[in-house]
């Protein structure tokens, strides 16, 4: 089988090609695709806690302290200990990283319409499906 045959090959350079553009926007707003994510998923009016971010973005809890030490040095965000419970730390929006959620959200909209546009909504709902499927099957280890 060739590597463009597989399912893994395909998903693999088409989200490294999505990745490679999303970076060159973000560099743009001098941050980085991975920053881009996690301001859009912090809630500014209730903070979101750090713990519900890293599931959110499928990533390593390591990899999102990096991430977010980083946010914090270019003054994205801020974070804020739970009155309630002591161990919880809310990320919030400084000004800027506002301003960079929206650069953010607007570079994702974007993508979007415009592959929107060029797919029929079908094929989308099938591309989706599958990724569904595929997500489950691992999930649920029914491959390996």
């Amino acid at each position: 089988m060739k590597p463009e045959e597989t399912v893994d090959y395909n998903f693999k350079v088409c989200w490294h090609a999505i990745s490679r553009m999303y970076n060159t926007e973000a560099t743009k707003a001098d941050i980085t695709t991975s920053i881009g994510f996690v301001l859009l998923n912090i809630d500014q009016e209730q903070g979101t806690p750090a713990t519900k971010i890293a599931p959110l973005l499928g990533l390593e809890a390591r990899s999102l302290t990096r991430i977010l030490k980083s946010m914090e040095e270019k003054q994205l965000i801020y974070k804020v200990s739970d009155p309630s419970d002591k161990r919880l730390v809310r990320i919030f929006l400084t000004e800027k990283g506002l301003e960079k959620k929206e650069i953010s959200r607007q570079t994702v909209k974007q993508f979007n319409h415009k592959v929107r546009e060029q797919i029929p909504d079908k094929e989308l709902e099938t591309f989706f499906k599958v990724c569904s499927r595929i997500q489950g099957m691992i999930e649920n280890k029914e491959i390996f």
